[in-house]
């Protein structure tokens, strides 16, 4: 009996996404490909664009998964597992996630208002710019137990990132360990100190297969990451196949009860003395959202730097 209770709720997953643009979209299509929702609703101000959204990617081979994919409004955000939002104008060119606040924080407070009448017990995920005040705000405004809202942070620079050192030691990037951590934004920085190859430190690595591996790499890499969002909208105006397959790992931890590690933003409880503010640190993601934030042993250098990626976010989140 246990087990077809357990088989039912599985077979009834339902997510609904906040947003039906070009990354809300493309969220729509890769969860459908992963199969990892049986109900998925696309939800925007513009319905005639969530339908047919919804019906192009319905319209995709059917035997390829099972999910149902349609446009809803607000009040299909009820008894949903997960509310992936994703609502708020894109970054411009030229633009840092900050200059977005003004626009996007009207926006977000409206989607807040609407959901709440219908929310049940779902985990939230912001997705909208710039993550971590957006992040903190829907917090804030929700009033759920810690952990039930959180956003995606840093897990695209992560990604990015690990790419980028892969392509540099032509190795697998399954083998490379590190985050980026801190503001999703121009104050993150990668924790250097805690990146291994399959276990082994990089300085290790380097010197046994003859790499140089210092200040100037690192550099390098790092600068090459924080621009990498930049550097795509400049060339094709926007963002979206990566933050799409980023919210299929975070998704696929909720929705299938697999926890898995990820540097996400929440808003920090104590954490290396910072508190009430919203910023992404390695987290266990599961079925309630984030379970627990793994303090790490870091060095003094990053530690201060985390610091001070916390005090560029309070000091804009105290104007809002």
């Amino acid at each position: 009996m246990e087990k077809r209770r357990l088989y039912a709720a599985i077979d009834n997953r339902k997510v609904a996404i906040i947003g039906a643009g070009f990354v809300g979209s493309s969220i729509a299509y890769a969860l459908t490909i992963r199969n990892l929702a049986n109900d998925i609703i696309l939800i925007d101000v513009n319905e005639k664009r969530a339908m047919g959204e919804a019906m192009d990617i319905q319209h995709g081979i059917p035997y390829m998964g099972r999910s149902s994919v349609r446009a809803g409004v607000y009040s299909d955000c009820k008894n949903c597992d997960l509310i992936i939002i994703t609502a708020g104008r894109p970054r411009r060119s030229g633009e840092t996630r900050l200059d977005m606040i003004a626009d996007n924080i009207g926006i977000m407070k409206n989607v807040v208002e609407q959901i709440k009448p219908y929310y049940t017990h779902s985990v939230i995920m912001v997705v909208s710019n710039p993550v971590d005040i957006m992040t903190s705000k829907v917090d804030e405004w929700m009033e759920l137990p810690p952990g039930m809202v959180f956003g995606t942070g840093c897990i695209l620079d992560t990604s990015r990132l690990v790419r980028s050192i892969g392509d540099y030691i032509h190795i697998n990037t399954e083998a490379i360990k590190c985050n980026i951590v801190g503001e999703h934004g121009d104050s993150q920085f990668p924790v250097w100190s805690r990146l291994t190859i399959a276990g082994i430190s990089m300085d290790d690595y380097c010197k046994n297969v003859g790499l140089e591996w210092g200040d100037r790499q690192k550099e390098y890499l790092h600068d090459t990451v924080k621009k990498m969002g930049a550097t795509i909208i400049d060339a094709k105006g926007r963002t979206h196949y990566g933050i799409a397959t980023c919210v299929c790992f975070l998704a696929d931890a909720i929705l299938n009860q697999r926890p898995s590690i990820a540097p996400v933003s929440s808003t920090l409880q104590g954490e290396y003395g910072i508190k009430g503010v919203s910023l992404s640190l390695p987290s266990i993601v599961g079925v309630r959202g984030i379970e627990h934030r793994l303090e790490e042993t870091w060095s003094d250098e990053e530690v201060a730097m985390l610091r001070q990626s916390a005090e560029t976010l309070e000091s804009k989140l105290k104007a809002f």
